[in-house]
């Protein structure tokens, strides 16, 4: 008997283990398919997948992590692998699948709907893809959800209000896209939830109540959208938040007092709002407070004393609201304190004595206030400082002697103050210093007593002062770029040393008692653009070195004492617009070049010269080896001969025209057939298409004798556009009509009642996103010029004008046989691209969140942001940007606190040294280009103009104040 039970559970025993092997086989196998179904629809550039086949166990595939036992598949992680392609929904059949990280790659197309549907599945990223379409819609209950990201990617559409079904979720990060709408209320469900990322999108509405309610909240991050109405107090509730960021919406009202509660927050971000009234004296005493952003707002009142309880604070920027009062002597005595960047408000009294002496301070900014007294000594005793800008205030008293030993110091701005006296010891040997501006004071002494010895310096301003003595010797400033000296009491030479700065763009020395003759030696530098040494006492003649100068675009020696003629070769170089030689002792005869040909006679006055054979200056008399030419009559008899020959060719090209027009007319009248009966138009608005393309081709998408044009076809539906379909035909038959050799050519429209296919010329090449990093500074100032012409064509040529609507790199084609870019044009909103991905949000302008209309300014902003790219190699999602707060706030910190090589793209970093005044200038236009204030943009003729006076001329730099 025992004998047979044990035979009985013996055979039990193999039963049990084969169907375990059997439903383990059957199981790998499903999931081998589900995997290799994945793997079909991508590409796989870096081979990442190549062992994903029958030869290799499956637990042995690279990114695949199985159970211990290894039965089934649990992780998935193929994050930042460079794939491709559609996301296949098979891989969410993975029964038992937990995580799945696919980040940063460049999958495209739908997110599948059965992703939620998956119901082990724990972690899903999705983040740094190209994906599109909505959010999806359909949840299950009961899923297991903890970590959910599908931040930075094309993700359209509003949040939909199911999402509050995923009551696991912890980790929440739907930023980066183009959600739209508001926050659902089931958000509300999410009681788990402890990191929300809504940021970077084009969400509206008020912010809900209901998140008072996730009491787990930790990080809620919403910036970058358009919420408006006041902020909920409900938030002063959630007693976990460390991190609280809001930037960049149109929230109004107060800063709720229950904030004050908020004993665990750390960072507080609520910069570029609408916010006013006071700060609530309680958020001084939040302890925890590591960094304090209220910046660009309407705040008012002033800073408590009570500030003293911020121990561990590190930054605060209150800049850029209306606070007033006195800077509290209190915030001298936070231990942590390294950024403090108050300016652009009305604070008045002086500067906290001790600050600096117990704070750890590395950047202040203190300008455009009312502030008055000394500077205090002590603001460097941190040995980290290295900003200091207290410009436009009434400062005054002398530089601290302390600031000269300060060797952290890079960049110094005390411009526009009352201080007097002179530089302090060791002030022109600080080798970390690259910007210097201390002019309109009052300062004086001789600061020529040694050598000037900062290496690294780039800009130095001592205009409007009284500085006496000779002209410092700067040899050693091998990095300077702009040099200026102007409205002091120089006196001597112009050091030949100077000619040794080969970075130099900018030098003015005006308004001084230098005397001498111009040193030959500035002809050594071929970077300079504007040269002044107007007002002092040069004598000698003009140095024949200018002649020879590439890029100089103004120059004024007006009111010297120089002497001998003008050197022939002067303003041989296009680049030299602006001349002024006035009031000087120069003789001779004008330079035929084209600077002087039509210069104004007050440029040249209080001389003794005469004009030559083709100077249209008024004032000057001719030189008299030039006063003999030919007689009245000859003058008459070649007009009418002219004249003549005119007017036969006028007609001659008058029947002509006639003639083809007639032809044109009748290639172009529209057609109509009945086909699957369905009434078809057929409009075209080339002639040469209308003979090589009928309705059936396009309905049919073919064509065999399609070998002489190329064309494009792409179906619409009324339905998909937010115009009435008559508004529709009309922009289409306007577009068609436009021609511009940076324009895609629309070819035609075949319509019917309902929709019907665009013809388009195709372009053969490549869109600017593909091919930008490879291509030369030449044909990046040709790319962008052209497209800046496309916009002004559209925009002021086209009647009424038409907009481009959306501007990236997507929708520019760069035409593989001439190189030039052509701009596809939109059709009803919607537009064609040589992507086949929706635009990302991030080159849509500020404003085109707030509905409003489309203007020619939403063109400039996106045009501004391809600017940048073509400079730096750099796109708005870039990782880096996120510091910065998105790249048009790196490029503007670029622009001003970095040199040219640190954002320069290093593709054209040898390029620029042979046009660094051209990528400056460039930066210059870009980031006017994409102002938040549309007003503050130029319009696109203005920009057309702009560049081409950069590649012609190469002019210096406006201006124009951009950041600190």
């Amino acid at each position: 008997m025992l004998h047979m039970r044990m035979r009985r559970l013996s055979e039990l025993t193999i039963f049990f283990f084969l169907f375990v092997f059997i439903s383990f086989e059957l199981s790998n196998g499903n999931e081998i398919n589900h995997l290799l179904a994945f793997k079909s629809l991508i590409k796989d550039p870096t081979h990442s997948l190549s062992n994903w086949n029958d030869s290799t166990s499956l637990c042995n595939w690279n990114g695949i992590t199985c159970s211990p036992k290894k039965t089934h598949v649990l992780n998935i992680n193929l994050s930042s692998k460079n794939i491709s392609g559609e996301l296949s929904p098979s891989l969410f059949r993975l029964r038992n699948i937990v995580s799945i990280d696919l980040s940063g790659n460049q999958l495209h197309g739908n997110i599948p709907e059965g992703v939620f549907s998956c119901m082990s599945l724990n972690i899903l990223n999705l983040s740094n893809n190209n994906l599109t379409g909505r959010v999806p819609r359909t949840v299950q209950y009961g899923t297991v959800f903890e970590t959910l990201d599908l931040s930075n990617n094309m993700i359209y559409g509003d949040i939909p209000e199911n999402l509050g079904l995923l009551n696991n979720v912890r980790y929440l990060d739907l930023g980066g896209n183009a959600l739209v709408g508001g926050i659902p209320k089931s958000i509300s469900n999410l009681t788990n939830l402890e990191y929300l990322t809504l940021a970077s999108n084009q969400l509206s509405g008020g912010i809900p109540n209901e998140l008072g309610m996730l009491k787990n909240l930790k990080w809620v991050y919403l910036g970058y959208n358009n919420f408006s109405g006041k902020i909920p107090s409900e938030i002063g509730l959630l007693n976990s938040l460390f991190h609280l960021d809001l930037v960049y919406n149109k929230l109004s009202g107060s800063i709720p007092l229950s904030f004050g509660n908020l004993t665990n927050l750390k960072y507080l971000f609520l910069y570029q709002n609408k916010l006013s009234g006071e700060i609530p004296p309680s958020i001084f005493k939040l302890e925890s407070l590591v960094s304090l952003d209220l910046s660009d707002n309407f705040l008012t009142g002033e800073i408590p004393e009570e500030i003293s309880h911020l121990k561990n604070l590190q930054v605060l920027h209150l800049f850029t609201n209306n606070l007033t009062g006195k800077i509290p002597n209190s915030i001298s005595s936070l231990p942590q304190l390294q950024v403090l960047q108050l300016w652009s408000n009305k604070f008045y009294g002086h500067i906290p004595h001790d600050l600096g002496k117990n704070n750890n301070l590395t950047i202040l900014d203190l300008s455009t206030n009312s502030l008055s007294g000394r500077i205090p000594d002590s603001l460097c005793n941190s040995g980290n400082l290295f900003k200091l800008i207290l410009f436009s205030n009434s400062l005054s008293g002398g530089i601290p002697q302390s600031l000269g030993s300060c060797h952290s110091l890079k960049r110094i701005r005390l411009q526009n103050n009352s201080f007097s006296g002179g530089l302090p010891k060791g002030f022109t040997k600080l080798a970390n210093v690259n910007f210097i501006d201390i002019s309109s004071n009052d300062l004086s002494g001789n600061i020529n007593e040694g050598k000037w010895d900062m290496p690294m310096l780039q800009m130095l301003n001592l205009a409007k002062n009284k500085f006496v003595g000779e002209l410092p010797d700067l040899s050693s400033s091998i990095k300077l770029e702009n040099l200026d000296l102007s409205e002091n009491l120089f006196s001597g030479n112009i050091p030949p040393s100077f000619g040794k700065l080969k970075e130099l763009m900018l030098l003015k020395l005006s308004r001084n008692e230098i005397t001498g003759e111009i040193p030959e030696e500035l002809g050594s530098c071929k970077k300079l653009v504007t040269l002044d040494l107007s007002y002092n006492e040069l004598t000698g003649p003009i140095p024949r070195g200018l002649g020879q100068m590439p890029v100089l675009g103004q120059l004024d020696l007006s009111e010297n004492q120089l002497s001998g003629e003008i050197p022939m070769t002067l303003g041989t170089a296009n680049s030299l617009v602006e001349v002024n030689v006035s009031y000087n002792h120069l003789s001779g005869v004008l330079p035929s070049t084209g600077a002087f040909l039509a210069i104004n006679s007050s440029a040249v006055a209080g001389n003794s010269l005469c004009g030559g054979p083709h100077s249209t200056t008024g004032g000057l008399p001719l030189c008299q080896d030039d006063q003999k030419g030919p007689t009245m009559a000859v003058w008459w008899g070649l007009a009418i001969t002219l004249g003549v020959i005119m007017f036969i060719v006028i007609v001659i090209f008058c029947v002509f025209i006639i003639i083809k027009k007639r032809k044109q007319r009748l290639l172009l009248q529209v057609q109509r057939m009945e086909i699957n009966d369905r009434l078809w138009e057929i409009q075209f608005f080339d002639p040469k298409a209308s003979k090589l393309i009928s309705i059936q081709d396009i309905i049919n998408k073919t064509n065999d004798n399609n070998n002489n044009m190329q064309y494009l076809v792409e179906e619409f539906s009324v339905n998909n556009y937010m115009i009435s379909s008559s508004n529709l035909w009309e922009e289409i038959l306007h577009i068609g009509k436009n021609r511009h050799p940076n324009v895609v050519k629309l070819l035609g429209v075949c319509k019917s009642e309902k929709g019907g296919f665009l013809i388009y010329e195709e372009v053969e090449g490549k869109c600017l996103s593909e091919v930008v990093h490879g291509l030369s500074w030449e044909r990046r100032r040709k790319i962008a010029l052209g497209i800046a012409r496309a916009l002004n064509f559209i925009h002021y040529h086209c009647s009424p004008s038409v907009f481009a609507g959306e501007m990236s790199p997507e929708r520019v084609i760069i035409d593989q046989k001439d190189g030039e870019p052509r701009l596809s044009l939109g059709v009803g909103g919607l537009f064609r691209s040589c992507s086949k991905s929706i635009l990302s949000s991030a080159y849509v302008a500020p404003e085109t969140k707030e509905d409003k209309e489309i203007t020619d300014k939403n063109d400039i902003y996106g045009f501004g942001l391809i600017l940048v790219e073509l400079l730096t190699g750099k796109g708005p999602t870039d990782a880096e940007m996120g510091a910065h707060d998105g790249i048009i706030g790196w490029a503007r910190y670029c622009y001003s606190d970095c040199h040219l090589d640190t954002w320069i793209d290093p593709e054209i970093q040898e390029q620029k040294l042979n046009n660094p005044n051209e990528i400056v200038e460039t930066m210059n236009l870009a980031l006017q280009c994409t102002a938040r204030d549309p007003m503050a943009r130029p319009c696109s003729s203005d920009v057309v103009k702009t560049l081409e006076s950069i590649m012609k001329t190469r002019r210096c730099i406006l201006g124009l104040e951009i950041s600190k």
